[in-house]
């Protein structure tokens, strides 16, 4: 009996294991998806705004009076707001691979990297970054303090 229970336990584990592992990749392609989306939308946005650019154009040869960055600024807001969507889909694609990117070359790079393997660049985590710049903030202010009043 004991080997069917150890049996039926490895089947639970690798079944449990093959589940999250799709999940997972189909979040990926989910994501990958919404990406290709979003960057078809800045395209179709691009070629929009090209075409008011002609119009502009065009117009102003008959001495029409268009004020071409009012009607362009909405489509540079849409393109910004689809930019911010695509990078939290790239952040949150990044975060279900284990992975990094490079602040340098933005390649792809594993968490434990502590140096890019494309570039060299050396990775530093994000709280000894804040933690260097108040120590240096810090530094700066005993120097100050420190000097000798002048009189």
């Amino acid at each position: 009996m004991d080997f069917f229970d150890k049996l039926g336990k490895r089947a639970s584990e690798t079944y449990k294991y093959t589940t999250e592992k799709t999940s997972k990749l189909a979040k990926e392609a989910k994501l990958k998806m919404a990406i290709n989306e979003n960057k078809s939308k800045i395209e179709e946005l691009y070629e929009e705004i090209g075409k008011k650019v002609y119009m502009f154009h065009v117009n102003n040869k008959d001495n029409i009076d268009m004020d071409l960055e009012s009607v362009l600024e909405e489509y540079c807001i849409q393109i910004d707001e689809i930019c911010d969507a695509i990078e939290d889909e790239r952040k949150e694609l990044l975060t279900l691979k284990d992975k990094k990117q490079c602040p340098n070359c933005f390649d792809e790079i594993e968490l434990t990297c502590n140096y890019c393997p494309n570039c060299g660049y050396e990775q530093v985590a994000f709280e000894e970054e804040n933690i260097s710049e108040s120590d240096n903030i810090n530094v700066e202010e005993n120097k100050e303090q420190e000097k000798p009043i002048e009189e």
